[in-house]
């Protein structure tokens, strides 16, 4: 195990060997004493030069450490302001969309229902439950089944948008679609390998 009283710079090179004889280097980006946690930067595994891998070493579990190369004696960079009004709206946000999305699973949405909002919410940002309903950038509410006849113009929207309503059920569409080929993929594997295991009639 590292001794306790180490200290590591940000920027120096080290290299730990754990109690599972791996070999671990790279460069320090963060050390907590309190918890002899090492935070260590390394080429990327993939060999991907934009790329880098992160590790966090428990020193608990590391018999030695190596510094290689000491940082060179320069002040560490000011970090950057942080916009705390944007973070806590960020995360209300992020708070209340999960509350709603609780809400609709109490009130019984369908899987398909389920499945659809997680597809639409990964090309839109603004999608939110209202009951069992999606309504998407409080312009457009697809109401169950969730079919594409289902894509409706919201009642509260100020401004009709045909291109967004025209766009939302083409997500839909496409989504239904994919569904229908996942399950007719299944089938028919599912199918084929019934049909090699069936014994062969005499």
């Amino acid at each position: 195990m590292a001794e306790s009283n180490e200290c590591f710079n940000i920027g120096s090179t080290v290299s730990c060997k754990t109690c599972f004889h791996e070999e671990l280097q790279g460069e320090v980006l963060a050390f907590d004493s309190h918890v002899k946690l090492l935070t260590l930067k390394s080429a990327a595994s993939s060999g991907r030069t934009s790329l880098c891998d992160i590790r966090m070493v428990n020193l608990s579990y590391v018999s030695q450490v190596t510094v290689l190369k000491e940082a060179a004696a320069s002040p560490l960079p000011s970090l950057p302001s942080l916009n705390l009004d944007k973070l806590n709206s960020r995360a209300k946000r992020n708070i209340d969309a999960k509350q709603r999305f609780i809400q609709a699973m109490q009130a019984g949405v369908t899987p398909d229902g389920q499945k659809l909002f997680l597809t639409i919410c990964k090309t839109i940002e603004e999608v939110t439950w209202v009951g069992p309903s999606i309504l998407v950038m409080n312009h457009v509410v697809i109401n169950p089944p969730y079919l594409p006849e289902n894509v409706r113009e919201h009642k509260d929207s100020k401004e009709p948008n045909m291109k967004t309503l025209s766009y939302i059920r083409k997500i839909v569409d496409k989504f239904h679609k994919d569904q229908q080929n996942v399950s007719l993929n299944n089938g028919t594997s599912v199918a084929s390998i019934v049909a090699e295991v069936q014994p062969v009639s005499q």
